[in-house]
This record gives C-alpha cells, structure tokens and sequence, in this order.
C-alpha cells in the first residue's frame, strides 16, 4: 500500500473516540458532581464541581485561611438536598454558627469531632464516611500519609460521600491519590491554585471572595470610617488617636 503524502495527512481531520478523553482537555468527573457555588471555579473543575466519591484535598500555608467561604455554597447545597449532618475532624477553630447560618448552612448540622492524635483523627474520617447518614465529611489531617489518604480516599469511593481534607504547606510537594488538589492563599481575595486535576494545568490561580458579602461590607465601611477619621485628625492639626 502506497504511504500516505504528508499533504493528504495534515487534510486529515482528527479522529474522535466517544469515551475518550484526550490530554489536553478538560476531562469530565466521571461520577456525580456537586457545584461549588462559584462559576469562574466550576469552570475549572472536571465535570463543573466538587466531586462526590473522590477525595479533595485542600492545601494552605495557615489553617487558619478562609476556606469556609470557599466551600459554604456547595456544603449548604449538599445538606439541603441530603438529610444526615456533615461531619469537621480536627478542625483547627470552632465554627461561628450565627455567621455560618447567616451563609446557608445551619449550625445544628455540623457534627464536630474533636481529636488531637493523628490515628483517632484519621479513624474518625474514615468512620464519618463510612456512616450512611454522613452527607459530607472535612477533616484537618496535617499529619496524614500517602498511604493513609489512599484509605480515605476508597472509603470515599465506596459510599460516594463528599470529602475534604485539609492540609499545610508540608504536602504540597507530596505524594497524593486525591484526583483533585488545590492551593490556596490570599485573605482579602482568595486565590485558588489547582494543582492536580484530570485535565491540562491552569497557569493563573481562580480568584474568589474571600468574604461573605455582608462582611465584605462591613469591613469596606470600617475603612471609609477610618480615612475619614483620619482625614479629620490631620485637618485639625494633630491624628485622631491624640485626640482620643
């Protein structure tokens, strides 16, 4: 058979397979998909969401970055569709209930674990997702190994439970069966790197509100406050704090 003329092969229109997913595009979940709540983040994400039945791990320089208003929509969303709580392991602070019902997401709701060792911690995780009546599990997991991500990740897998697992710098260069890892960072604007998804990387970090909207403009009319106090300390002659 005569070989095809290199003009006749660049007319060639790609091939395309159903079922297949090729490396430079964006791949589908491949299971159920919870939306975040955030488009410019869903379009992102493989399938448009957080997936259910895989582990996600969430990875920040402090615990203490504002991660609620990252995931508050999809979690309100996830409990209003499912009847059980969802279950914090070790999460670093307790939750402001007034302000997270303020956001959608009830404080009644929040089974919250309690537990230092890393083993009870890790057991607690895998036992949350393990319980039927579990709608969504977060555990803060500092301390947890490959191999141990790679049981909560199955049990994920298993009973098709929404899960989070939470991070510190330390594991950004490691190992990790999560399909999905994001970075994040920032405080006034939330910055969220993808580091690991199925799917090209993404060069430039999503940049979310780091606030819920009432807070935003709480803290936006503090600062008016304070130039203008400060704008009037200087016009009189002496700053506002003399004065005081």
């Amino acid at each position: 058979m005569p070989a095809m003329s290199p003009r006749l092969r660049q007319a060639q229109p790609p091939v395309v397979l159903p079922h297949v997913w090729r490396g430079e595009a964006l791949a589908g979940a491949g299971g159920a998909v919870l939306p975040s709540g955030h488009a410019a983040l869903d379009a992102q994400l493989p399938g448009g969401g957080w997936p259910l039945g895989a582990m996600v791990e969430l990875l920040q320089p402090q615990p203490q970055a504002p991660v609620w208003q990252l995931l508050l929509p999809g979690l309100a969303r996830q409990l209003r569709e499912q009847a059980g709580p969802a279950v914090l392991v070790g999460p670093p602070c307790e939750p402001f209930g007034p302000s997270l019902r303020a956001q959608g997401l009830p404080g009644e709701r929040l089974l919250w674990v309690r537990s230092e060792p890393p083993a009870a911690r890790l057991w607690a995780a895998e036992q949350a997702l393990r319980c039927a009546e579990v709608s969504a599990v977060l555990a803060w997991l500092p301390q947890a190994r490959s191999a141990e991500l790679r049981r909560l990740q199955l049990a994920a897998q298993q009973q098709g439970r929404l899960l989070f697992v939470l991070r510190g710098a330390q594991a950004r260069h490691e190992a990790s069966p999560a399909p999905l890892r994001l970075w994040l960072e920032g405080w006034d604007s939330l910055e969220v790197h993808i580091l690991k998804r199925r799917g090209p990387p993404l060069e430039a970090p999503v940049r979310l509100p780091a606030q819920a909207p009432r807070v935003a403009a709480l803290l936006a009319a503090w600062r008016l406050r304070e130039a203008a106090g400060e704008e009037a300390g200087h016009g009189l002659g002496r700053p506002v704090a003399a004065r005081a």
